[in-house]
């Protein structure tokens, strides 16, 4: 009987090498994953809001506080339902510094969006992005729900797309809120 010799480390049967590619590439993307979360910070962009009220209110305006900016639209069935969570986060963490600015999406009708913040009693500001102009600063934000929390610094510390854990939500407002 003849034996023959394999690389160290290999036992000649096709599925491990592939398993090793597995493998590699995992690694692979969680190294860029945690470039990406560990990366250099991204200054949120210098926009104006424009409240329901007539307001405007700048981003040099919001500095030194913790702001969340959330794109959304009356018509988006997730919008809608996390809007209370909004709403209680900004009654917990309004007196320790923590803005929200709720972005109507161009699409939604201003009268929609006015009815909507007086009906569900919205107690921070919602604004009205008739042109896009903010929804396109904040990266061409087409998806809602889609949020910012930007730190005291003007920095985005997370994005938020679609739905998100009330518990990680909250943890991120205070973990951003003890930062200075």
């Amino acid at each position: 009987m003849s034996q023959t010799s394999s690389a160290p480390g290999s036992s000649g049967t096709p599925g491990r090498s592939a398993r090793w590619v597995v493998l590699a590439a995992a690694v692979l993307l969680g190294a860029a994953g945690a470039w990406f979360a560990l990366g250099p910070a991204e200054s949120a962009p210098n926009v104006t809001f424009t409240s329901l009220q007539g307001e405007e209110i700048s981003s040099n305006d919001l500095q030194g506080k913790v702001v969340l900016v959330n794109f959304w639209a009356t018509s988006c069935v997730t919008c809608v339902k996390k809007m209370p969570m909004i709403t209680e986060s900004y009654n917990t963490y309004n007196p320790q510094g923590y803005e929200v600015i709720a972005v109507a999406m161009q699409y939604d009708p201003a009268n929609y969006v006015i009815r909507f913040a007086e009906s569900r009693e919205l107690p921070f500001v919602v604004a009205l992005d008739p042109m896009g102009e903010i929804a396109k600063a904040f990266g061409d934000v087409r998806l809602t729900p889609t949020s910012f929390l930007i730190d005291r610094n003007g920095q985005i510390a997370k994005r938020y797309l679609g739905d998100v854990d009330q518990s990680v939500f909250f943890a991120d407002i205070e973990s951003a809120l003890q930062r200075s």
